[in-house]
């Protein structure tokens, strides 16, 4: 049994988006009561915890609810109806580009993701040259943003997220980046990061030979909902039982 503190936990959340014809009529709805709209379900009653340093991956197809569940964590959107509450430093290797300046060098955004993900500038310092060894741009740090290819951005990202010291590790499909050499050396330092002790790891994936070699529970979304929560063996069985 894992006596751990609980870092992330779900009651009763459901998020119900509100899908408008245009953007125009999204617009209106904010001073008018009575533009119509569809509901989307995306997450529907879900419940569960995740204790300090466990390694768990969720699996389901597009549309089950998964990336909401991890806007939801992050803060990118809220619950429409039910708790959560995350405990510590979140690092989420999402969409790596988010955040750049497209105008900085990418020694400023550096700097500039940091003080996004709440670090003080003393903090980052420290952590800058790891940085960027690790992306392998070389002379292009110190060259504007706007003029790197999206691969070079990706690895910035990726390093950025990876080397802040993380207390949970949010992964989405995040292990693509640049060409085959870099994405073993992604998950080399992914599997580096979640040995300690104290970092805590969701892992979303379509990947579930991936997934095996970082997780050790798995759960299964199918329609908004968790259908399955339990070893991460046993949640590959249930979630090829649905594709």
């Amino acid at each position: 049994m894992n006596n751990k503190k609980t870092v992330i936990k779900f009651k009763n959340v459901t998020k119900l988006y509100k899908l408008f014809k245009n953007d125009k009529k999204r617009l209106l709805s904010i001073f008018f009561k009575n533009i119509k709209y569809t509901k989307k379900l995306a997450v529907n009653d879900v419940s569960f915890e995740i204790k300090k340093g466990e390694s768990v991956a969720i699996f389901g197809k597009n549309g089950a609810g998964k990336s909401t569940i991890l806007k939801i964590i992050t803060g990118v959107t809220f619950p429409t109806t039910g708790e959560v509450i995350v405990d510590g430093r979140v690092s989420a290797l999402l969409e790596l580009t988010s955040g750049f300046d497209p105008e900085f060098t990418g020694r400023e955004n550096i700097y500039l993701k940091g003080q996004i993900l709440g670090l003080p500038d003393e903090e980052i310092k420290k952590l800058e040259p790891s940085i960027i060894e690790f992306a392998e741009i070389g002379e292009y740090i110190d060259q504007p943003v706007r003029t790197y290819s999206s691969g070079m951005k990706a690895r910035l990202g990726f390093s950025i997220n990876i080397n802040i010291n993380p207390e949970i590790l949010i992964v989405d499909e995040a292990l693509s980046v640049g060409d085959e050499t870099f994405r073993r050396k992604c998950t080399k330092k992914v599997n580096e990061v979640i040995q300690k002790e104290d970092v805590t790891l969701l892992f979303v994936t379509h990947a579930t030979n991936i997934a095996q070699d970082f997780c050790k529970r798995g759960m299964v979304m199918k329609d908004g909902k968790v259908i399955f929560d339990g070893t991460l063996d046993d949640a590959v069985k249930e979630y090829e039982k649905i594709i």
